[in-house]
């Protein structure tokens, strides 16, 4: 049982760690800086391709997206991601394998089957020698979704699906500017199945406007009808002074923190009383569902794309503002499509910034990404392959994480750190002793709240 009397007092802001460091400690960056990265890797690869645009916002959105009207911009902007893969071409042996494919956005729907065959047959063009096992996946928002998109993504080696919906409760999807019926969702996912998609995820908030604890329960029952395989639970993130689309959000009708650990408590227990494992911090699965095989074996890794099976790849983003990962730094492109054009024209990588790691942080980040995906930390391992005395090193953090003990949220042994369930859900609280960065933040406010 999770215990949400716990669970409630350790709300505060804090990163969710899809990378360590952080994203607020990327530094501008040259492409000379990261290329040896590139060429002298021989692990397989992730593929990263970012589709920013979008036809209008969602106010709850926090993604980076290009709002447009205008197919000569998306023509253009396919014209760059293959002039982008020439001068990657030039850096990166392109013939290593790719175990994992993923596009995101923006609404990757939102350009035409004719466009998005295009986009398929360069990156298969480039990229040659796909696994067999290879996780190829995409986010669709189930208002921009025709037979023909999926007829093209089918053939074109997509095989994993996210279907956006948030909420179908009228009120809210008003109040984020984002309306879309069950029916019409309904009909997506069952368009995709009907062209073989065998892993459908979906994707729900809670903490948006106008959100009830009944009416909450409302949309869970309708999406239990739609029988996904994994399921994504978010809790929003309002940022507004990151995200300007949020300043439309009247603060007001936010439901209040109470209200949202309800919902969450009911959600926990609605979907693991209908089949469903808990998986991270936000994700459920079914029992046969590769996510949740790989926690239990303790091999689920975490990324910008978050949750994973597929870990020991380079990842690397292609498009305006995508974010690459290597074993010795995180590389994003260009946020503006201005920047992002220019690099290329001028025949570089369109490289805007990201963090090389130092050893230091290359030992926490193990630390913490392990922590985050499996809630545990393997400590013989670690001392065996660092060859570090962990209790030596890390005395402070252990004490920092006392409370977490006391309050039997975190289990330490000579051998183990273990995570217990409720605890799984603060896991962001958990790892935080282990950010050296976030001790010397001053803002630290930068960050969404944990509960």
């Amino acid at each position: 049982m999770i215990d949400f009397d716990k669970f409630a007092k350790y709300s505060r802001p804090a990163p969710r760690y899809t990378s360590y460091p952080t994203a607020v400690e990327f530094k501008e960056l040259q492409e000379s800086d990261v290329l040896p990265f590139y060429k002298n890797s021989k692990k397989p690869l992730s593929l990263y391709f970012h589709l920013p645009f979008c036809k209008s916002a969602c106010y709850f959105c926090g993604c980076n997206v290009i709002y447009t009207s205008k197919e000569d911009k998306k023509l253009k902007y396919i014209e760059y991601l293959k002039k982008e893969l020439d001068i990657l071409k030039k850096h990166l042996d392109t013939n290593r394998e790719v175990i994992q494919l993923h596009f995101g956005g923006g609404t990757p729907t939102f350009f035409s089957a004719e466009q998005l065959k295009e986009i398929l047959d360069i990156i298969h063009s480039y990229f040659p020698n796909f696994s067999k096992t290879s996780e190829n996946s995409i986010e669709i928002d189930p208002r921009f979704l025709t037979k023909e998109q999926l007829e093209v993504l089918v053939n074109g080696g997509i095989n994993r699906i996210s279907f956006g919906v948030q909420d179908f409760n009228y009120e809210t999807q008003k109040a984020v500017n984002r309306l879309q019926s069950y029916e019409m969702t309904k009909n997506a996912v069952d368009m995709a199945r009907e062209f073989g998609i065998k892993s459908i995820n979906i994707d729900l908030i809670y903490g948006l406007p106008y959100q009830t604890f009944e009416t909450f329960k409302k949309t869970l029952d309708e999406v239990k009808t739609l029988n996904p395989d994994r399921l994504a639970v978010f809790n929003y993130a309002h940022v507004p002074w990151m995200k300007k689309g949020m300043r439309k959000i009247d603060e007001t009708t936010l439901p209040h923190p109470s209200e949202k650990l309800k919902i969450l408590k009911y959600t926990i227990d609605f979907w693991e009383n209908n089949g469903y494992k808990m998986v991270g911090m936000d994700h459920f699965a079914k029992p046969e569902d590769e996510l949740f095989k790989a926690l239990e074996n303790g091999e689920l890794h975490r990324n910008f794309q978050g949750y994973t099976t597929k870990g020991g790849a380079d990842l690397i983003g292609i498009g305006v503002t995508s974010i690459g990962e290597t074993d010795d730094a995180y590389i994003q492109n260009y946020k503006d499509l201005k920047n992002y054009e220019k690099a290329i024209d001028e025949g570089k990588l369109p490289v805007f910034r990201g963090v090389i790691l130092t050893k230091e942080d290359k030992i926490r980040k193990r630390i913490i990404m392990e922590m985050m995906a499996n809630f545990s930390l393997d400590i013989e391992r670690f001392e065996r392959e660092t060859g570090i005395n962990f209790f030596d090193k890390f005395a402070e953090e252990i004490k920092e994480m006392q409370e977490f003990i006391d309050d039997g949220l975190v289990e330490i042994t000579p051998k183990k750190i273990k995570v217990s369930k409720t605890g799984t859900m603060l896991i962001r609280n958990i790892v935080l002793p282990f950010d050296e960065y976030f001790k010397k933040m001053k803002n630290q406010k930068a960050f969404s709240k944990t509960v």
